[in-house]
């Protein structure tokens, strides 16, 4: 029988139900051309990036949000609309998702925001950051392939994530990273029992080095989340977008603040906020995305504000190590949607970071890491420029959680005072 696909196309399909729920097929961004799932990233044809094709549902709209609202607390619940296997929900994951979606009344008059502010805490999730939603989509489709060792390339969330999840699912797991990470996300990695390897240089490094292991016979039954398992690793993002929009009552936001690393965060929450809209479940109404960067590490904001499609890679050199890719592999395509949609991308200095990563400590009682305080920083910056309307509702972002990067605020915060432990010195220090 001919499905319609979400990019409006028709191919056939069987009759069966697919391993991989609605998802039909890998298609090239660049080309279209597409091949049959597997564990494959990059287009035979002109080696653009792979992402997934699917036949999402039909129908009444009111029906599948209420499927939706039936289910389980967590990412399993948009499960129609992943590339994941029905019975998701009966294996063993660390099912993360359904985070706070916190209304920052504090902040939004502290920053002068009069149209309402909200900040998707995914901290919450089970290694406290956005990471675990990505690592649990991808690790469906080692299950699936059946391959035996759950890898990445990692600035540090990452590496976290993919160790719990292995760790809980049966996997072996051994993760990369740089070799000068924080000390809490090196710990945070390790404490899982897989193998974590440090390796001499920065992200990119690491990188490069993995892509030469998966092509190697060592890694022919890897599952590498971001490399080899890319195309479905970077659908755990949609469900932001998802969780988002359902949390503010199925209906989509004015403005959202994302950081970038890779930018494949961005890209999918803009795809998944398309297919909401598509599948009747949100009214459709403009709505304007917007990335943040680290000054130190700023390769897309230098792009976008210079009106340039290509981004010129850079050496990172910032304390937002969770965002320190210096050739982020969806830099164009983050271009593409900020431009598309009447965003922009913005950066913010190290030292703009950390007071963020205060002030929202201090207005909604939210410990952000340091991309959380350049998300923040960003959403300040933004409205200070005139580039973001404070009267229109706004999201922003915060992905991971502030323990693991206690070295960026350590040198500025501490005791109030150090006293004595009698009244008359509580009263001399001026606390009284």
């Amino acid at each position: 029988m001919a499905v319609q696909t979400i990019d409006n196309t028709t191919e056939a399909t069987p009759d069966t139900e697919p391993a991989f729920g609605p998802a039909v097929a890998l298609s090239c961004r660049e080309c279209g051309e597409r091949v049959p799932l597997g564990p494959v990233f990059a287009c035979q044809e002109c080696f653009g990036p792979l992402e997934v094709a699917y036949d999402l549902p039909t129908g009444d709209p009111e029906a599948l949000r209420k499927q939706i609202e039936s289910g389980p607390a967590n990412i399993w619940r948009y499960a129609p609309l992943l590339p994941v296997p029905a019975d998701v929900v009966d294996k063993p994951n660390l099912n993360p998702g359904w985070t706070k979606l916190v209304k920052a009344d504090n902040l939004a008059r502290e920053l002068g925001v009069t149209g309402g502010l909200h900040v998707k805490d995914d901290s919450g999730n089970p290694t406290h950051s956005f990471k675990d939603r990505v690592v649990a989509i991808a690790l469906e489709a080692a299950r699936t392939f059946g391959l035996k060792t759950l890898s990445c390339s990692s600035t540090g969330n990452l590496a976290g994530a993919v160790g719990a999840a292995a760790a809980r699912a049966g996997f072996r797991s051994c993760v990369f990273i740089p070799h000068d990470l924080e000390a809490g996300k090196v710990v945070m990695a390790a404490v899982y029992g897989g193998e974590l390897v440090g390796i001499e240089g920065n992200y990119d490094d690491v990188n490069r080095f993995c892509s030469e292991l998966i092509g190697d016979p060592i890694g022919e039954d890897w599952g590498f989340v971001n490399v080899n398992l890319r195309p479905y690793y970077g659908e755990g993002s949609k469900t932001l977008a998802y969780e988002i929009c359902e949390q503010l009552g199925w209906r989509l936001p004015d403005q959202i603040v994302i950081p970038i690393a890779s930018g494949s965060q961005l890209t999918k929450i803009d795809k998944g906020l398309q297919e909401l809209i598509k599948l009747g479940l949100v009214e459709e109404k403009p709505y304007k995305i917007y990335g943040a960067q680290a000054e130190g590490c700023s390769p897309v904001s230098a792009a976008f504000k210079a009106g340039h499609d290509v981004v010129r890679p850079v050496k990172p050199d910032t304390i937002a190590k969770s965002l320190a890719i210096g050739n982020p592999a969806d830099g164009p395509y983050v271009l593409d949607i900020a431009r598309r949609t009447g965003g922009a991308v913005e950066d913010v200095t190290d030292e703009q970071c950390v007071a963020a990563i205060k002030l929202l400590a201090r207005t909604e009682g939210i410990f952000a890491e340091t991309a959380g305080g350049v998300t923040v920083g960003v959403l300040k910056k933004l409205i200070e420029t005139g580039q973001l309307d404070p009267a229109l509702e706004t999201v922003v972002l915060n992905t991971g959680d502030g323990l693991k990067t206690l070295d960026a605020v350590a040198p500025t915060t501490g005791p109030t005072a150090v006293i004595r432990p009698t009244l008359a010195a509580f009263r001399e220090a001026g606390l009284a």
